[in-house]
């Protein structure tokens, strides 16, 4: 029934300012509207919805994330533009913030302006 629709996510922020410098700025989505109410950006097909809330407590753990070819690129570019990806006590990580899963998986975390956990996968 959905399998076939274009898939809409949402991220909450009480800063509109701030979400639309890292969302659009720091991140590059594209930004196709904005009202009182929320940004909307496009994320390579997949909507996201940078919701305005009044009050957030932002969640440990991840909200989105991405599925990147080469994450030592894209994180380096992250701390290029200030942003350090998380480092967690209960996962090996190297000195990036990158994690091997399993699987075999890399994985990073970083975060928005506003806490949320967002995350890379290669």
């Amino acid at each position: 029934m959905l399998g076939n629709k274009t898939l809409k996510a949402f991220v909450p922020t009480t800063d509109a300012k701030k979400a639309k410098a890292f969302y659009g700025g720091i991140l590059g989505l594209t930004l196709l509207s904005e009202d009182n109410y929320a940004l909307e950006y496009d994320s390579n097909g997949t909507l996201l919805r940078v919701a305005l809330v009044t009050e957030l407590k932002p969640q440990a753990f991840t909200i989105i994330g991405w599925n990147v070819p080469d994450i030592y690129t894209i994180i380096k570019s992250l701390n290029i533009r200030g942003i350090q990806c998380n480092q967690y006590d209960n996962l090996e990580q190297d000195n990036l913030g990158v994690w091997i899963s399993p699987g075999g998986s890399k994985v990073a975390w970083f975060r928005d302006p506003d806490g949320n956990v967002l995350s890379i996968t290669e």
